[in-house]
């Protein structure tokens, strides 16, 4: 009877460590994500810190990288654009399905020679014009100075110019600022902050959003595919583009989308905390 104790005890042992051994077996290794306190089913919808990497941390989202270089940025490292960069994501997540949104990044730049430089876009096949449902620009040295930088924000079909009297100051410095955009269905009011300070005292030509010459209200995004950071929307969708829409050459860094509007204390928490 001992014997046969024994002998089923060391059975056991066998047994336990086969099982151990198989589970050592060599896996592929786990992308090491930047921690941010949102969660997929947050309303922080798609982040990149650009930490060395083009990855989105909200759902491991993996971009592909093209002539990306990183640099020091406002938090670590950020990603540094050239006239053939560019980053091409599968999607935004699911900020698609957005009715509001706030978009919030940080930039370095100065004044450029060539076009229009997209910092980013989400594409859509439904616009054959721009192909895209919202995207920022910043114009060059024609329009901009370092003091006064003509921007351009775009949601859906409609132009928001940032230009003459309106144009934003001094960013276009060689220095780390923040920007941030929101768009709130209850009010069809476009939101605009710089280095977490709201814009005041805009025309309704920068802050009104229209459809049909109506209040907007909830926006729906029709047949978006991809998003791009740091060039136009039709390297998403491998379609021709005309000469004027360029890739951005400047540094970004703590790229975030909501599928809501953050408050103005928010906004100002981003800023001064460097996200």
């Amino acid at each position: 009877m001992k014997l046969n104790q024994l002998l089923s005890y060391i059975f056991f042992l066998l047994a336990f460590t086969a099982g151990s051994s198989c589970q050592k077996l060599d896996r592929p290794g786990m992308h090491d994500f930047k921690n941010d306190p949102d969660n997929p089913g947050g309303i922080l919808k798609f982040y990149t810190a650009f930490d060395k990497t083009e990855v989105d941390s909200i759902k491991a989202n993996f971009g592909t990288a093209v002539n990306a270089t990183y640099v020091d940025g406002v938090l670590g490292k950020a990603y540094k654009g050239a006239s053939n960069a560019y980053i091409n994501y599968p999607s935004a997540n699911d900020f698609a399905n957005a009715t509001s949104f706030t978009i919030a990044f940080w930039m370095k730049q100065t004044p450029h020679d060539n076009g229009a430089e997209f910092i980013f876009a989400l594409p859509t096949t439904a616009n054959e014009d721009l192909r895209s449902e919202v995207f920022f620009l910043v114009e060059n040295k024609g329009q901009s100075t370092p003091e006064l930088m003509t921007g351009k924000f775009f949601l859906q079909d409609q132009w928001f110019v940032f230009g003459g009297d309106q144009r934003l100051k001094n960013i276009l410095n060689d220095q780390w600022h923040h920007l941030a955009f929101t768009y709130d269905e209850a009010t069809s009011k476009l939101g605009t902050f710089v280095d977490g300070v709201a814009l005041t005292g805009l025309p309704p030509g920068l802050t009104d959003v229209k459809k049909g010459g109506a209040p907007r209200g909830k926006l729906s995004f029709d047949k978006v595919s991809g998003f791009i950071i740091g060039g136009p929307a039709s390297l998403a969708l491998n379609k021709p583009y005309d000469s004027w829409q360029t890739n951005y050459t400047g540094s970004l860094d703590q790229f975030r989308i909501y599928n809501k509007v953050l408050s103005a204390a928010e906004i100002a928490a981003l800023y001064n905390n460097k996200q």
